[in-house]
């Protein structure tokens, strides 16, 4: 009965393994741990391959670091080409400014000294006006000499003035400034026909004084009493002054700012043979010849003094 047994469950097994061979079922394996040098494996890869990713971008940004040096490098050395070319622009100006400058300094220096030597040289002398007083007109012409011509004559009919006669006299032998013109001498006679008054006009160059301005001419140089002491009245020295207030002797054109004259007129008096004699002078200086040409020497300079 057992051995029947066992001869079935033999023929159950045989039938087992045949199923199973037809169905390829898998055999079934029992999974384990990895050992640790499969596990590393992965993890070294995968290290390496940030590692390289890294290199790369710090190689890439090297690359890009030098590229914007470079760059830089060369603006700046573009930005120093620019400077020097500048500074070789603006060296170049100033040189040719300053020549510009030296030139016209030159010209002007030479302009000036050409004008100072033609007008500073004393050409002419004043008249002794006070020894004329109480001559007629004959003997002043006769003691005048330097070729006194009488030039004009013109009656003076004016109620209570001792003035009849007004007389001028050229010098015609004295130097003729080009300017300013002949020295002249004024003449003025009372009803008898004796002077009373006596005049002197002339170029301020003819006397020796060269292109000073109106200012330093009164003020610095003393004209009027220089020119008045040679006429044979003594003025103390300072007594003529300018209005402190410029306008009162100036004169500008139309637009307010171009001065076309300077004149100023001066009385006093002086002393003459132990006598008070009252004098007046005028200094003008006219600009418009010297506005037209742009040329201060072409200014007009004159004094007129009176004694008497």
């Amino acid at each position: 009965m057992r051995k029947k047994k066992d001869q079935v469950v033999a023929a159950e097994e045989d039938i087992l393994d045949a199923q199973a061979d037809d169905l390829e079922i898998p055999q079934i394996t029992t999974l384990t741990e990895p050992e640790e040098a499969d596990v590393e494996k992965p993890r070294a890869s995968h290290a390496r391959q940030g590692q390289a990713a890294y290199i790369q971008r710090s190689t890439r940004m090297r690359k890009i670091l030098i590229a914007v040096i470079i760059v830089l490098i060369l603006l700046i050395a573009a930005a120093g080409v620019l400077v020097w070319q500048l500074y070789q622009t603006s060296r170049d100006a100033a040189v040719q400014q300053a020549q510009i400058a030296e030139s016209t300094l030159s010209a002007d220096q030479e302009q000036a000294t050409k004008d100072t030597s033609a007008t500073t040289s004393k050409k002419t002398t004043v008249p002794n006006l006070v020894s004329l007083l109480g001559m007629t007109q004959d003997e002043a012409v006769a003691a005048l000499q330097h070729g006194a011509r009488v030039s004009s004559a013109v009656e003076v009919n004016e109620e209570g003035n001792p003035i009849k006669q007004e007389v001028r006299v050229a010098l015609t032998e004295e130097p003729a400034d080009s300017r300013g013109g002949t020295p002249t001498v004024s003449l003025s006679l009372n009803e008898e026909g004796r002077i009373i008054r006596t005049g002197y006009s002339s170029a301020t160059s003819s006397l020796g004084y060269g292109s000073l301005s109106f200012s330093d001419a009164i003020t610095n140089e003393s004209i009027v009493e220089k020119t008045l002491e040679e006429a044979g009245l003594a003025v103390p020295a300072g007594e003529v002054q300018l209005p402190a207030d410029k306008m009162a002797y100036s004169t500008y054109a139309s637009d307010g700012t171009t001065l076309t004259k300077e004149s100023c007129t001066f009385n006093g008096t002086g002393t003459a043979n132990g006598s008070e004699l009252p004098w007046s002078a005028t200094l003008t200086y006219d600009y418009s010849m010297a506005n037209a040409t742009g040329n201060l020497v072409d200014t007009i300079r004159t004094i007129f003094i009176y004694v008497g």
